[in-house]
């Protein structure tokens, strides 16, 4: 597992956005940028090489699902894993992230340990395809 993956952390509350990028640390993630919506998001996708993706549904301007349907449409960038988050795990959302192409989905409050098992899983599940 290499640590020296590029995550960006997307969400339009800077507390939780500092929650994320806290746990990636512990976890052995240094290199985090952060955004506070999916506008945000996908400029700082197209100008910069990010390796992982972890963003909020419920933002304004652009939600997670415009954000993670905009990475998807993009040949550039459709290849990036997008691990969803949201407060409420309502099926028709999780439904939705999957058909989307969301690469994982993770219910607020979450411990390191979730955090560590879903990013794990993710990059096991891509370095199989690969």
């Amino acid at each position: 597992m290499s640590t020296d993956m590029k995550f960006l952390v997307v969400d339009d509350f800077s507390t939780m956005r500092r929650i994320v990028r806290g746990l990636l640390k512990e976890i052995g993630y240094n290199n985090v940028e952060e955004a506070e919506d999916g506008v945000e998001a996908l400029n700082m996708l197209k100008n910069a090489k990010f390796d992982f993706v972890v963003s909020d549904i419920n933002m304004p301007n652009m939600t997670g699902f415009e954000l993670l349907k905009a990475i998807k449409d993009d040949p550039n960038l459709k290849h990036l894993p997008v691990l969803m988050v949201t407060a409420e795990a309502r099926k028709e959302d999780i439904v939705l992230a999957a058909q989307t192409g969301a690469a994982g989905y993770i219910v607020k409050p979450f411990t390191k340990a979730t955090l560590e098992e879903k990013v794990q899983k993710i990059m096991q599940k891509l370095a199989a395809a690969a």
